[in-house]
């Protein structure tokens, strides 16, 4: 078997091979997706002295030489083109947003002035040039690099975009993905079940974490029948970018994936790693599709795509990988096998300071059930028996902490 790193570098490795496509997107359907280009500043941010307080707007040294009244001849909104002051002595109100008149220096909030007749009056003692203004190029200058590609677009990226003129955007390809449950104890969700079977939950669960990063993915069932397995595969590997596959990969009488795989030309990259959960694991590939075929247990199909198939998509996807987390177990934990141990774990708490990884071990790697208690696993490498309380481990996550 090989290790967890091993296998890694290779399904690395085959990713870095890949050929992804770019596409020109509208810029309100690029959330979650990775940019292809280099995005820069068009001009100044801000491009104007903009006024950061609802006010009054005045030159001070007119404070400083004639005191804290002065006559208001405008009114200016955000908005408005820019004004220049017609007496130095005078003030506007102005509003957030808004151009700082020529002539004007600063600006005091409507908290800390009076207003009557028309005369504004500053209740305040002093007043510092650029008080209140978000000055010309404060932010970025012209031309600057705002982002670079390679980086998946939150809201933050996207609004960067959007005030540079991006109302298009080149990203990543998103791949065309199939997935496929295996097993003639299968059935649909909405069917009535029999004592003897059970329902497709694997590929709704696979389904719903690929839509959390942006793929639709088709699905697909195929019965344990070496001729059906190997006639819908051969069809299904021409149409889709990744198959990812799950049951159907492990040592039972039933279990024809490998063998279909070979009849079909797809060549075999590894086959087990030494992991609990998950070891089963199969990858291979052909001219037209990479395939993942994961055990067929739930916890084992979950950890194998959070583990293998996410940083093989961000690979692919020509993005930068974020640095890993790492947190404390919140308990000593034993584990006398010499794999991989992945462990559900809660990041909770202790004392109220310190965030740390409590284990919900469940019962094995069928109580999918279990998951509901937790977000994610701590990866705990091989070559210990006992890892303390304290320790510090690879988090994989798959909630939005």
């Amino acid at each position: 078997m090989l290790s967890v790193d091993e296998a890694h570098h290779i399904i690395i490795e085959n990713a870095q091979k890949a050929n992804c496509q770019t596409e020109n997107i509208g810029l309100q359907n690029a959330v979650g997706q990775v940019l292809q280009e280099d995005i820069f500043a068009d001009r100044d941010l801000p491009p104007f002295n903009r006024v950061a307080m609802d006010g009054i707007a005045f030159n001070t040294k007119a404070f400083l030489k004639n005191g804290n009244t002065f006559k208001i001849e405008k009114i200016i909104a955000a908005g408005d083109p820019a004004y220049t002051l017609q007496n130095l002595n005078a003030c506007v109100e102005i509003m957030t947003g808004a151009v700082l008149p020529q002539g004007a220096d600063a600006v005091v909030r409507y908290e800390d002035v009076t207003i009557e007749n028309s005369i504004a009056t500053v209740i305040v003692n002093s007043v510092n040039a650029l008080q209140n203004i978000h000055t010309k190029g404060k932010d970025v200058r012209a031309e600057s690099l705002l982002i670079n590609k390679g980086v998946a677009l939150s809201a933050a990226e996207i609004a960067v975009a959007a005030s540079v003129g991006k109302a298009n955007i080149t990203v990543s390809k998103l791949p065309k993905v199939a997935i496929i449950s295996t097993g003639n104890e299968l059935v649909n969700v909405g069917e009535i079940v029999l004592p003897h079977q059970i329902r497709k939950s694997n590929s709704f669960m696979i389904d719903a974490q690929l839509q959390q990063w942006n793929i639709n993915a088709t699905a697909y069932h195929l019965n344990d029948d070496l001729t059906e397995i190997t006639v819908q595969l051969k069809n299904i590997l021409i149409n889709y970018d990744v198959v990812i596959l799950t049951g159907g990969v492990s040592k039972g009488k039933f279990d024809f994936l490998p063998q279909a795989f070979d009849e079909l030309g797809v060549q075999k990259h590894f086959h087990k790693i030494a992991q609990r959960p998950g070891k089963p694991f199969w990858f291979g590939s052909n001219n037209d599709a990479v395939v993942f075929a994961f055990p067929g247990n739930p916890v084992s199909s979950f950890v194998c795509l959070l583990r293998y198939f996410k940083p093989w998509l961000q690979t692919y996807l020509r993005q930068n990988i974020e640095n890993h987390f790492y947190y404390a177990l919140a308990e000593t934990v034993q584990f006398k096998p010499n794999l991989t141990y992945f462990i559900p774990v809660k990041l909770t708490n202790d004392n109220k300071t310190v965030k740390v990884a409590k284990p919900f071990f469940g019962n094995g790697s069928g109580d999918f059930v279990n998951l509901k208690n937790v977000d994610g696993f701590l990866e705990l490498p091989v070559g210990k028996d006992v890892y303390e309380k304290g320790e510090l481990y690879k988090f994989i996550n798959f909630r939005n902490i």
